[in-house]
């Protein structure tokens, strides 16, 4: 299974905790939205790539 996280902000100790346990034995990608000017056509392409998608804010 491959999991998407996604980042509205920059994660906090809490925030790498949760996606360190649930990315446990499973294929993992990010992307980062706290930037000046995200690459919008990559995260669609990395959604569908993955069978789970997780926002954090």
């Amino acid at each position: 299974m491959k999991i998407l996280n996604v980042y509205r902000s920059e994660p906090d100790d809490t925030t790498k905790k949760l996606v360190e346990i649930v990315g446990r034995d499973r294929d993992v990608d990010s992307f980062d939205l706290n930037v000046d000017a995200p690459d919008y056509d990559a995260l669609v392409d990395k959604i569908f790539a993955a069978d789970q998608t997780i926002c954090w804010w």
